[in-house]
């Protein structure tokens, strides 16, 4: 392991958390800047792991909000909804992620191409939401419904492809479906959380006889910087979005998608 893999582990590492939480697919990132970078990890490990780190951002800044729910759990019939809306919400990917792992691993996380086009895609798409006029009928998570949770859970299954992202289609899901944007990235926050961790677990689990030392070196300097970067952007995220709604990431997708396209056309 020489010190460029270093760098470039700490440079994805800052990309995840930099992109988990925003709409603009940090898994999508993450393969298009390794195909450049020539950053190759063993079974795709690297880039699903670190995203721990990004999670545990969220219960760094969130830990004070979660507690509150959990302490209230016994007594409090909203609390009790809300998780079960959360593990609704994540019962849908979870199932279909154990199904389609190793396709998606092999076949999609191998196709840079692929990552441009639904970079592309989806930006127009996000775009096209952020600006139509919807009038939401829920702005409090707390107070989600059921079947919505479960709905918003199965947009979160379009992120399967990478370059579609995980954020991206929880919220434009929710949007559609009657929220507002603040409450619609809120909620994609906490869905996150046994989302990603589930992935970890799993992921882990099917590549634990084939990972190295120097595999485990790269993803805890990844998990750091995803960690520390994820908690700038859990912080200001939902008050940026509240004031400039999701059109400033729509731009960024398509710009990202378009340069991943001149260079795949210049360096392949």
């Amino acid at each position: 392991m020489d010190g460029q893999t270093i760098f470039d582990a700490l440079v994805l590492g800052i990309v995840e958390g930099l992109t988990e939480f925003i709409p603009v697919s940090s898994t999508g990132h993450l393969l298009l800047l390794g195909h450049f970078l020539g950053f190759e990890s063993t079974g795709k490990t690297f880039e699903v792991l670190i995203q721990l780190g990004a999670i545990l951002a969220i219960l760094t800044v969130y830990a004070g909000r979660l507690w509150k729910i959990a302490v209230a759990l016994p007594s409090d019939q909203n609390a009790r909804l809300f998780v079960l809306g959360i593990l609704l919400a994540f019962l849908p990917a979870a199932v279909i992620g154990v199904m389609a792992h190793k396709f998606i691993k092999e076949v999609l996380f191998e196709s840079p191409a692929l990552i441009c086009t639904t970079l592309l895609l989806g930006g127009f798409v996000l775009l096209w939401v952020d600006k139509i006029e919807l009038k939401p009928r829920y702005t409090n998570v707390m107070d989600y419904p059921l079947w919505l949770c479960f709905v918003i859970g199965v947009f979160q299954c379009l992120a399967m492809v990478p370059g579609v992202s995980r954020s991206g289609a929880t919220i434009a899901g929710a949007l559609l479906l009657g929220t507002d944007k603040r409450s619609a990235a809120e909620f994609s926050f906490f869905l996150a959380m046994p989302t990603m961790v589930g992935a970890f677990a799993y992921d882990l689990f099917k590549n634990r006889d084939v990972l190295s030392a120097d595999d485990a070196t790269l993803i805890a300097i990844g998990f750091v910087a995803s960690f520390i970067a994820g908690v700038f952007v859990v912080r200001g995220l939902l008050d940026f979005v509240s004031r400039h709604g999701f059109a400033p990431f729509a731009y960024w997708r398509i710009i990202v998608g378009l340069a991943g396209f001149a260079g795949l056309y210049l360096v392949g």
